[in-house]
């Protein structure tokens, strides 16, 4: 040690003007920047470094320090280390087995590389010193004063920094050599260091310390905050707990209990009251367990205390004991609903054989119609009926198969199902449960909802539907599913099979009739404020509204222009301009203004190519015309309509049937030849398609031909084949309805179909004629009046009847044989 000082005092004492006069070996350092009149200990171990630090030693000359720029570069070229640096001297040096040198060096000047000399063995470059300004003055030593106020309080939070640190700054008088020694001793970067030793001016240099100094102090005082609020949080923490636990036992003592307790106790009666299945209850005691293990203050308490409250909420043995008397259900159904015959049949089954059988399992039952025929509302009548519960879930562009099942707890927020969310709103396991607008599922990234609803709606499995919230099975047999749909094309085919499809179809003017005057009538003079007294209705000017102001299956646009009515009596009852009206067919035009629809193609003079189709929507039944025309042309066949690729399909049957039989229908083949045809169906901004307009194709294209008009009043249906026939279709009963609105007298449709005419509606089937087909020209003989005898049987030739004698007389010579 006292050599070492020694060594130091010499170095001392060394002129630096004389380090540029001759070349200095260079010596690149990764991570570390030696400055003036500063000890460090460095390091080398690559055979080059070491012999230049063996020669630079035995010769007792200076070596000049540089910082690499990248510390990853293994081996430095001359552009990758800075070009200021530090001269030095080695002090002391240690060689160690594997080849490697450790030793001390002190920097003695700043020194900036002039340029390269040599490059092997080692560097060797011509050096400057750069000359360092400093100009004494007030604000310099004000400068320094501060950097020591703040030396002192860093020196105080810093653990990195050595004791003697604050003792060796105090005693260094030159500015320069206080600034080196705190940067060199600072926790900051390397390249900020060397910032600081290519500052010459002492005074910049002095700002600079300044700044980091203060930085590093607000770092330091930042970090102790952070660890004293830490210590404080987990201090306040023990020391709650252990207060906790010592109130807990004080309670104990004098038999009371604090509100935590409280609510831990009747989390535990909810439990056993629940009468959950074991599974639920194992899930919800062991939660209760957790939650009482746990901090009130933890993020978990929340989520946990949710989970156990849906737990013990859920009607798990709680049910509404069903209305099993059958005479007392119907009268419900016929208060609430007129017709619908079918449906209310289904449920009066149900309630019998529920009635013989009380472990029966809930029906799943699908009701498919048009819009505004009551199938929501039949599901709440049903609901009355029966003494159930009632809950409606719309489907309608639900995507993400989560509203079904639930979000796992490991989501923020997460929530069960809308099925379970149903069943506890419900309050009872045995509602009447709608799942309203099924056709209307969508899907997307999130998943498929109609696949989450398959074990739902299957009675073999919804006994056991687990919610993801839950994790935990729950029993939905005794569930009465009930799903409603326009159509039954959008359903897949997997979840259709699942349910009970039950049509309900639109309403004849005659229901309407009653179904006005037994409830909407009604229900319009109560929403408005009215009485009978005040606003009554003629049969025939409810007539008048339903067949100029609305045209649907349903009744919602007939209640809303009822309502309108009501609104404008209502104004002048208000007013005290009248205290009774009695609509009649000529006030109706006054209430809702002209008519609306025309009943106007059924009065039109019959046209050739042009035949009346009926056609079926998810609205009902409707009225379409097909209209064909020939041009000269070479047998080209045009379609417009917004035609699908089926109804297509069927104008091109059509055409070809239409052609294997023109001898019979006497039409010349150059007819076929020589013409381009066009199909045309009006309203070509709504999309056609499907094959029941096959007939009617068939039927303009012969009345084109023939130049013969179709009869007044007639309309058909039906899908043909290339032989002729006519199979059969669906919507019978739509699409009469929609032709007994427009008047249409004469119906012609499939012969196969006729175990339909069972559902037409006897005011229906009293006014129109109902016209099997079996073939096409069935068909034309009843729509063009078209005659098709039968082919006479060809007469046999003196040939042929020698032929069959021969024959007769052989077969006679083996039976004598015999």
């Amino acid at each position: 040690m006292e050599n070492l000082k020694q060594d130091t005092e010499k170095i001392a004492t060394i002129d630096t003007k004389k380090l540029a006069a001759e070349p200095i070996s260079i010596l690149p350092v990764k991570s570390t920047v030696v400055f003036p009149h500063l000890v460090i200990p460095l390091m080398v171990a690559e055979a080059k470094y070491t012999k230049l630090v063996d020669d630079t030693l035995m010769a007792g000359k200076p070596l000049g320090v540089f910082t690499q720029k990248d510390p990853d570069v293994e081996h430095p070229g001359i552009n990758d280390i800075y070009s200021v640096g530090t001269a030095g001297h080695i002090l002391k040096m240690l060689r160690f087995p594997d080849g490697s040198v450790r030793f001390l060096v002190q920097g003695v000047a700043r020194i900036k590389i002039k340029n390269f000399i040599e490059t092997d063995p080692f560097w060797k470059a011509d050096i400057e010193l750069p000359k360092e300004k400093l100009v004494s003055s007030i604000k310099s030593e004000a400068l320094v004063r501060n950097i020591l106020e703040q030396l002192a309080k860093v020196t105080k939070l810093a653990p990195y920094l050595p004791d003697d640190l604050q003792v060796s700054a105090y005693n260094t008088t030159d500015p320069s050599k206080l600034a080196d020694l705190i940067a060199s001793n600072l926790n900051i970067s390397t390249e900020e260091k060397q910032e600081i030793l290519e500052v010459f001016d002492v005074m910049d240099r002095l700002n600079k310390v300044n700044m980091m100094i203060n930085k590093e102090l607000q770092v330091l005082e930042m970090s102790r905050k952070i660890q004293s609020d830490a210590a404080s949080e987990m201090g306040k923490s023990q020391r709650e707990y252990i207060l906790r636990e010592q109130l807990k036992a004080i309670q104990k003592e004098l038999g009371e209990t604090d509100d935590r307790t409280l609510e831990f106790e009747e989390f535990k009666a909810k439990i056993e009251a629940a009468k959950m299945p074991q599974e639920a209850e194992e899930a919800a005691e062991k939660e209760l367990d957790r939650l009482t293990k746990m901090n009130p203050s933890a993020a978990e308490y929340t989520v946990s205390r949710t989970y156990l409250d849906w737990l013990v909420t859920l009607p798990w043995s709680v049910n509404t004991d069903d209305l099993l008397d059958i005479k007392a259900a119907q009268k419900v159904l016929n208060e609430d609903h007129y017709d619908l015959e079918k449906v209310k049949e289904r449920i009066i089954e149900f309630l019998a054989v529920r009635k013989l059988k009380s472990d029966l399992k809930g029906p799943i039952l699908c009701f498919v119609g048009p819009p505004g025929v009551g199938k929501t509302s039949l599901g709440m009548s049903i609901a009355r009926a029966m003494g159930r519960k009632f809950f409606r879930m719309s489907l309608g562009g639900v995507r993400d198969e989560a509203e079904i099942r639930g979000h796992r707890r490991t989501y923020i927020g997460a929530l069960p199902g809308r099925v379970i969310q149903g069943l506890r709103k419900a309050g009872s396991n045995n509602p009447v449960f709608m799942l309203d607008e099924v056709d209307k599922i969508g899907q997307d990234f999130r998943g498929d909802p109609s696949s989450a609803l398959l074990e739902v709606l299957d009675p073999e499995q919804n006994f056991s539907f687990a919610d993801h919230y839950l994790d935990v099975n729950f029993d939905l047999t005794k569930v009465m599913f009930i799903t409603t749909a326009n159509i039954l094309e959008t359903i897949p085919a997997v979840l259709l099979d699942r349910m009970e499809v039950i049509t309900l179809p639109g309403y004849t003017d005659l229901e309407k009739l009653h179904i006005a005057k037994k409830f909407l009538i009604p229900r319009n003079l109560e929403d408005h404020g009215l009485k009978n007294s005040n606003l009554t209705f003629s049969d025939k000017s409810v007539q008048t509204v339903i067949s100029d102001y609305t045209r649907e299956s349903g009744l919602r646009n007939l209640n809303r222009e009822l309502g309108s009515i009501c609104r404008k009596v209502a104004k002048k009852v208000a007013a005290e301009e009248t205290r009774h009206v009695k609509v009649n067919p000529k006030q109706v035009e006054e209430f809702l203004g002209p008519a609306k629809f025309f009943q106007d193609f059924a009065q039109k003079k019959p046209r050739v190519g042009v035949v009346p189709a009926l056609a079926w929507t998810s609205t009902g039944g409707d009225i379409l015309f097909v209209e064909a025309t020939a041009m000269t042309g070479k047998k080209d066949l045009t379609l417009t309509g917004q035609l699908g690729d089926v109804m297509k399909e069927s104008v091109m049957t059509a055409l070809s049937y239409l052609r294997s039989i023109s001898d019979k229908l006497c039409i010349d083949q150059s007819y076929f030849t020589s013409h381009d045809f066009h199909i045309h169906v009006p309203a070509g901004a709504t999309p056609k398609d499907g094959p029941s307009a096959g007939v009617t194709m068939f039927t303009a294209l012969a009345s084109l031909a023939c130049n013969k008009p179709v009869a007044r009043y007639l309309a058909m249906t039906g899908e043909i084949t290339l032989r002729g026939e006519v199979l059969p279709i669906g919507g019978l009963k739509q699409k009469a309805l929609a032709a007994f609105r427009s008047g249409i007298k004469t119906i012609l449709f499939p012969k196969k179909n006729e175990k339909d005419l069972l559902d037409i509606p006897k005011e229906i089937s009293a006014k129109v004629k109902f016209v099997p087909v079996e073939t096409v020209e069935d068909v034309l003989e009843n729509a063009l009046g078209l005659k098709f005898s039968k082919a006479a049987p060809k007469k046999k030739t003196a040939k042929a009847k020698a032929k069959k004698t021969a024959k007769k007389t052989t077969s006679k010579s083996r039976t004598k044989r015999r």
